[in-house]
């Protein structure tokens, strides 16, 4: 659930760039967006590194001394540490030394299928149209001819997501990954789809010089969005970022999916006015909401239920030594002995 945290954040900090927007000029918003960033680069200075770095490259009292520093001078160490050196001495996890070395880890399929499963969540995430209504919020509330004030319904919009978010969080701990996600698909899918329908149809009366009726289904069609979105698709694959990966190479190929995730997050936002230029207002919504529940299909077929799921349980299912992701049913496929991938205490995922 900490984990799911992130996405809470960056929820209120949109929330909070609504707020500003609607009573500052963009230049002030800009300036006071700027300050954010230059605050985090100084206080990164002071973050210690994490202990299962410092383990895997030998400094164990640096380790130490930085797991104070996350429970608190006061709290005792001494065992969690314990389990640490554990895991580390039983799953051979060491620092990969050369190029050769990294580029065989991060091409075993303990690492390469979990990534090739976020990249392509991530790609059907963003081009479901998450990021252009986020973006362009004001300009979509204007074009989709809604005729409650477009700066109040984004500040609410805002708030919505913002609360949304959170029920996420919430619901992780019972709902899973596979259900969130799929929901998120499947009413994104929809509510595009329907906010697009309701443009054609609008552009059609406007060309005939009738009256648009019904202005609330635009307004419901992206409130509702908001909601689908952040119960699986802001949250579930950040969250799995720290669940799917071997740990000894999880800092370079998490950092590889986040660089990919927002790589597909410029691509949709600069693409979007083109696609409104080819496709129109409403077409561009149809390709979103179209390739939306076009993913269900994959999330369906493909998303791994990680949820109750100890890290061993994943890593051997990746790695192709268990048929099925852990539980009682799990068969062991032949030749294959499954490898101690946690310590004693194999925590399992909330």
């Amino acid at each position: 659930m900490l984990s799911a945290l992130a996405s809470v954040g960056v929820s209120l900090g949109v929330t909070i760039e609504y707020a500003l927007g609607a009573i500052v000029t963009w230049t002030v918003l800009a300036g006071i967006s700027a300050a954010i960033p230059i605050l985090a680069l100084i206080l990164i200075v002071f973050m210690p590194e994490t202990p299962n770095w410092l383990l895997n490259h030998g400094r164990t009292e640096e380790a130490r001394e930085a797991l104070k520093k996350f429970r608190g001078e006061t709290c005792d160490v001494d065992k969690e540490m314990g389990i640490l050196v554990d895991f580390a001495a039983k799953n051979n996890v060491v620092q990969l030394k050369s190029f050769k070395e990294t580029l065989r880890a991060l091409t075993s399929p303990a690492a390469l299928k979990p990534f090739i499963i976020l990249f392509t969540y991530f790609g059907i995430y963003q081009f479901s149209g998450v990021n252009p209504v986020t973006f362009y919020a004001v300009q979509v509330f204007q074009e989709s001819g809604a005729e409650m004030n477009k700066y109040l319904a984004t500040v609410i919009l805002g708030i919505v997501r913002l609360l949304s978010t959170i029920a996420a969080c919430i619901s992780l701990r019972t709902c899973g990954r596979r259900p969130l996600t799929l929901i998120s698909a499947i009413g994104c899918g929809l509510t595009m789809i329907g906010l697009g329908s309701y443009m054609y149809v609008r552009e059609g009366w406007v060309a005939e010089g009738v009256q648009p009726t019904a202005t609330w289904i635009p307004v419901a069609c992206i409130f509702i969005f908001t909601v689908a979105s952040t119960l699986g698709y802001l949250v579930v694959p950040w969250v799995m970022i720290g669940e799917v990966y071997p740990t000894q190479v999880r800092g370079i190929i998490g950092g590889l999916t986040t660089c990919s995730a927002h790589l597909f997050v410029f691509m949709v936002v600069k693409t979007f006015p083109l696609i409104q230029h080819i496709a129109s207002n409403h077409g561009s919504f149809w390709i979103y909401g179209s390739i939306s529940l076009l993913g269900t299909i994959f999330f369906y077929l493909c998303l791994p239920e990680t949820k109750g799921r100890t890290l061993q349980e994943i890593e051997d299912y990746f790695s192709g030594r268990t048929k099925t992701l852990g539980g009682k049913g799990t068969k062991t496929l032949p030749g294959n002995k499954p490898k101690i991938l946690e310590a004693e205490k194999g925590s399992m995922l909330p």
